[in-house]
This record gives structure tokens, C-alpha cells and sequence, in this order.
């Protein structure tokens, strides 16, 4: 009598074997959905680059060829007149932006920073309410004051020009610098502060040698606000300075309306000059900035 043996499988080959695998949408599908975005996009950078093409190409025209009616045409003669004239009549206010903008962007950055961590992670009584009060002053349109701040800084004796509009960018800087770094510093781990009052670090010792260390995401995100908010101001500008101690965006304003008003090239080449150190700031610090508003975002 023969017997014929059967060998069972092994139960890993049982575990590996394969499983049916899930229906996959047609690929044709993703293509169609990733060709209509990248559209979309393509459409929102020319929509967005438009006015500077206008820019660009007009501030390279002569004097007959910058017209209304030739705006989306290029120069019949390239030239770099407008340049050079809008450089010297811009010059010495870029230069007096710059010492603006620098100190009152810094300056706001720190008091914003020292308020943030006292208001998340040195809590006292009454800490909410300072913080609401300090806020308001995010809300209250700087239209609706200037007149009193006119009178407040005629009052004290302030000179016009440039100390004057530092003073008033820190001071209305402060709202959102304190709000940027109060929750960034909500989500910086408790222990760490803790910590250091363990170790004996009172309140300034624990900001100067634990926390700033460690807030410089959120020192790039309040000084290129800042930086940009200073920079393009005009209405402070306007009351507070005069076109010969003021900052670039009164200095081109005074260009457009000027004597060379029928000369767009100029005008244009201004603009390009006033517009070109944020844009250089944002280019380089671009992907930081995005960075440092998501980093407080989500509590460590």
C-alpha cells in the first residue's frame, strides 16, 4: 500500500504572501489636476509680474517714447538716462531710509521680544489685560490719531525728520512684535524654563542666556516686517518730515509730482530704486520668514 505524504507550508511564506493590491485612480486623472495647478500658477505670476514689465520696460525709455499709449512696447532706444536721474534725486533719501528703518526695526524687535517672554513664560497678575491693552494698538488706524500725535510730538519738542519717525515706528511696531513672539514663545517647552529657575537664573539671566538663543526664527520674521512696514511708509512721513529730512517714499512721491512729471521713465526708475531693498530683503530671507511664522504654530 503506498502513502503519499503532503507538506504543509510554513506559515511565514502564508504572511508573505502577496496581497491584492488597491485600485489606483487613473494616472490621467493626476496628470489633467497637476497641469490645471501648475496653469493656475503660471496665470497668478504673470498676472502678478505685469505691472512690473510696465515698470521695468518704461523706466528704460526716452523721454518721447514713455507714453500712456507705448507702455507694453519696448524702448526704440534703450537708455539709462532714467536711472541716473532718479539715483540723484533718490539717493540721499534711500540713504536716510536706511537709517531709519535699521534701528526701528531692531529697536521694536528686542522690546517686542522682552514683552513676549515676560507676557507667555513670566506670567504675573493682571498679564492678560496688559496684553489685551497692549494689542489695541494693532486696531486703531494711525489716520485716526495723527492729528493728536501731531499735536504730542509738536508738544514735546521732537525735531522732524528721521529721530522722530524711528521713535514712531518702534512705539506702533510694538503691538505685533509682542504679539509674533508671545506665541512663539508659548510653544518653547516649559522645562527649559523651569530649568533655569532651578539653576538659579533670575528673569533676565533666563531671557539673555536661554530664550533669546533660541528666538532667532522669530527675530527674522519681526524684522522683516518691520523692515518692510518702515520702509514703505508714507503716511508718517508725510507729517512728520519734509522732502529734505524725510525718508525714500516722500522723496519719490515729490519725483512723480515733480517738475519731471511728463518723464515716466524717471518716475518708473524711482519706484524700481524705492521698491528694490525689500525686495532683495524678501529674496533672501523669504523662505525664513514663512519658517519662523510656522515655528510658533504647534507647541513643543
Amino acid at each position: 500500500m503506498t502513502t503519499t505524504s503532503t507538506t504543509a507550508a510554513p506559515l511565514g511564506d502564508v504572511a508573505r504572501a502577496p496581497r491584492p493590491s488597491a485600485k489606483r485612480p487613473p494616472a490621467g486623472r493626476f496628470s489633467v489636476a497637476r497641469t490645471v495647478r501648475y496653469a493656475l500658477l503660471l496665470l497668478s505670476v504673470v498676472i502678478v509680474l505685469i505691472p512690473v514689465y510696465v515698470l521695468l520696460v518704461t523706466s528704460f525709455k526716452g523721454t518721447g517714447d514713455a507714453s500712456p499709449a507705448r507702455a507694453w512696447a519696448l524702448p526704440t532706444l534703450w537708455t539709462l538716462d532714467n536711472w541716473r536721474a532718479a539715483w540723484e534725486a533718490l539717493s540721499p533719501s534711500i540713504w536716510r531710509s536706511v537709517q531709519m528703518v535699521v534701528p526701528a526695526a531692531v529697536i521694536s524687535a528686542f522690546l517686542g521680544s522682552m514683552n513676549g517672554f515676560v507676557l507667555s513664560r513670566w506670567s504675573f497678575k493682571g498679564a492678560n489685560v496688559v496684553f489685551t491693552l497692549i494689542l489695541f494698538g494693532m486696531f486703531i488706524p494711525y489716520q485716526a490719531v495723527m492729528i493728536p500725535l501731531n499735536q504730542i510730538v509738536l508738544a514735546v519738542g521732537l525735531p522732524s525728520g528721521i529721530p522722530t519717525l524711528i521713535l514712531l515706528h518702534v512705539i506702533y511696531g510694538i503691538p505685533i512684535t509682542t504679539l509674533i513672539f508671545r506665541n512663539y514663545y508659548a510653544s518653547v517647552p516649559r522645562e527649559l524654563i523651569e530649568a533655569a529657575r532651578v539653576d538659579g537664573a533670575g528673569m533676565l539671566r533666563t531671557y539673555a542666556s536661554v530664550v533669546l538663543p533660541i528666538s532667532i526664527p522669530s527675530f527674522v520674521v519681526v524684522l522683516i516686517w518691520q523692515f518692510t512696514s518702515a520702509w514703505n511708509d508714507f503716511l508718517f512721513a508725510v507729517f512728520f518730515s519734509s522732502s529734505q529730512n524725510g525718508p525714500v517714499t516722500l522723496a519719490l512721491n515729490n519725483l512723480a509730482n515733480g517738475a519731471l512729471l511728463q518723464n515716466y521713465g524717471v518716475s518708473m526708475a524711482g519706484a524700481l530704486f524705492a521698491s528694490l531693498p525689500t525686495l532683495v530683503v524678501y529674496v533672501i530671507l523669504g523662505k525664513y520668514f514663512v519658517g519662523g511664522l510656522m515655528s510658533g504654530s504647534v507647541k513643543g
